[in-house]
């Protein structure tokens, strides 16, 4: 029997703690069986249980501690995942042999763990050898998206992520019920993006013509490959907290066994949505 497992990836604030809980809870509340494992060594607080928790094998305090070492806070981190990387017993203990596990692997901030160091993706690669389906979950604060030159930062560091870690991906934008009514409907434009269009909408702010050509270069390969798309998550939402879940089930197959339905889709002309309808998940396919 297969296993599955999310991988909650995203820059340092994006809300994966708050997710991996809400997630928890929602799943619970549907009498499905679901675990968390803490993968961040810096971290202090979680108001959810964890069945394995990277401190116990550890901590970047003491990295940092260290006289021999003497790294900073980054650098600790980078150390931590590099000797969890090195002693994946230790994960493959704590979780156990339990057939049709789900696992949430709360994972630390720091970007470049999901660009361009392979720490994540021998992670990914251990995971499928113990027969887990791995689905990542990139989060990316949505009020930090309210500008077009942003969302191209918080796509682009998405699109590294599905790149390097070449596992089936659904991105996020969280924190929706912090947004004023009028942020909501602004940010509608930007969960499934004309990229031309909003390259054009900004197009009297970017005075460097090869800057201008760049950005029109990077919105062009997000625009003609259809690569990255948001779904909003807002924690008080239980219809869309749901809807996002059939995305990630749907991708890993989770239930496959079962009479299975095709996740909800957004419509794919964003601008002609009612924002109320679309957030309590009331838009069909």
């Amino acid at each position: 029997m297969p296993r599955f497992a999310q991988l909650v990836m995203g820059p340092a604030g994006s809300g994966k703690s708050t997710y991996c809980s809400t997630m928890v809870q929602h799943m619970e509340a549907m009498n499905r069986s679901v675990q968390v494992v803490n993968l961040d060594p810096a971290a202090e607080h979680f108001d959810y249980p964890v069945m394995a928790d990277i401190r116990e094998l550890i901590q970047v305090d003491d990295v940092m501690e260290d006289d021999s070492l003497r790294f900073g806070p980054n650098g600790g981190l980078v150390f931590c995942m590099e000797y969890f990387a090195n002693n994946f017993d230790w994960l493959e203990e704590s979780l156990g042999h339990v057939e049709d596990d789900y696992i949430l692997l709360d994972c630390p901030g720091q970007i470049e763990l999901y660009t361009h160091l392979p720490v994540m993706k021998q992670l990914v690669e251990q995971l499928q050898q113990w027969e887990f389906r791995v689905c990542g979950v990139f989060l990316v604060d949505s009020q930090f998206m309210v500008e077009s030159f942003k969302f191209i930062s918080g796509v682009m560091a998405a699109l590294s992520a599905m790149v390097s870690l070449e596992i089936p991906q659904v991105n996020i934008m969280t924190k929706m019920d912090l947004l004023s009514p009028k942020a909501k409907k602004e940010i509608e434009k930007y969960l499934d993006p004309d990229m031309y269009s909003m390259m054009e909408d900004n197009s009297d702010t970017i005075k460097s013509p090869k800057f201008k050509k760049l950005t029109k270069a990077i919105c062009g390969l997000i625009d003609d490959y259809s690569m990255v798309r948001f779904l909003p998550f807002d924690r008080t939402d239980e219809e869309g907290i749901n809807i996002v879940l059939q995305h990630i089930d749907f991708s890993i197959q989770y239930g496959e066994d079962l009479e299975f339905k095709e996740p909800k889709e957004v419509d794919e002309e964003p601008a002609n949505l009612n924002y109320d309808e679309l957030f309590q998940g009331k838009v069909d396919s």
